[in-house]
């Protein structure tokens, strides 16, 4: 799917590191539901590898990916919602 590492929960997408713009970064698949939830923490911001954001999907880069709370905080989210779904 893309040239990146991922991990996955359940055969779903849980989060993935990348490179972009020149930093380090994480993308976290919080779901629709947390979407608006996970943009309100400092460090967080849409993904937009298109150019256009992509739905339930955040991220966060450079020096905010070693603040383990803010990690922390989004990787719960994004657990949650892919252990909502059906495993593949």
């Amino acid at each position: 799917m893309f040239g990146g590492l991922c991990f996955m929960n359940n055969g779903h997408m849980l989060c993935g590191v990348h490179h972009k713009d020149g930093q380090d970064g994480a993308m976290f698949r919080v779901g629709p539901e947390s979407y608006q939830a996970a943009m309100q923490i400092d460090g967080i911001g849409e993904l937009t590898f298109t150019g256009r954001p992509m739905k339930g999907l955040v991220e966060c880069v450079g020096a905010l990916l070693e603040d383990d709370e803010t990690r922390g905080k989004v990787l719960s989210m994004a657990l949650e919602f892919t252990a909502s779904l059906p495993p593949k």
